[in-house]
C-alpha cells in the first residue's frame, strides 16, 4: 500500500509539472498570434486560438496518461502499452469502463490516477474560460475602438 501511495503521490507531481509546463507554453505561444493580428476575421481567429488551446491541452493530457501507463507497464501490473494506456486513458477521464482492472497490489494506484485526472481537467476546464474570458474582452475592446475611429 506505501509503495503505491509513494508511486501516485509521485505520478501526480509529474504529471502537475507537464501540465504547468503545457499551459505556459501554449498560453505563451498563443499569444504571438493574437486576434488583433488577424483584423481581418477576428471571430475566426479567436475560434483557432481556442482550438488550438484546446488541442494542446488534450495533448498534454494524453502525455500524462502516458506517463500513467508506463507506471503500470514497469512493475507488471499490465501488459502491453496498448492495453496499459487504454486502462490509463479510461481512468485518468475517470469514464472506467472496468474491461481492464488491476489487481489487488496495484489497484489503489488507478485511484490515484483518476483523482489526478479530475484535477487536471478542472484545470484545463479553468484555463479555457480564463482565456476564452480574455480573448472576448479583446475581441470587444477591439470592436469598441474601431467604432470610435
Amino acid at each position: 500500500m506505501l509503495r503505491q501511495i509513494a508511486w501516485g503521490s509521485l505520478l501526480v507531481f509529474a504529471t502537475t509539472v507537464v501540465h504547468a509546463s503545457c499551459t505556459g507554453a501554449a498560453l505563451r505561444s498563443l499569444q504571438v498570434l493574437q486576434p488583433e493580428r488577424w483584423r481581418t476575421r477576428p471571430r475566426f481567429s479567436a475560434t483557432i486560438l481556442v482550438s488550438a488551446l484546446v488541442l494542446l491541452m488534450f495533448l498534454a493530457s494524453v502525455f500524462e496518461s502516458l506517463l500513467w501507463a508506463v507506471a503500470y507497464l514497469a512493475p507488471g501490473a499490465i501488459e502491453g502499452l496498448e492495453q496499459a494506456l487504454y486502462f490509463s486513458i479510461v481512468t485518468y477521464t475517470t469514464l472506467g469502463y472496468g474491461d481492464v482492472t488491476l489487481d489487488q497490489d496495484w489497484r489503489l494506484l488507478a485511484s490515484f490516477e483518476a483523482a489526478n485526472g479530475i484535477i487536471m481537467f478542472g484545470w484545463t476546464t479553468a484555463l479555457i474560460v480564463a482565456f476564452l474570458q480574455r480573448l472576448l474582452s479583446s475581441l470587444k475592446e477591439a470592436k469598441g475602438g474601431e467604432g470610435g475611429r
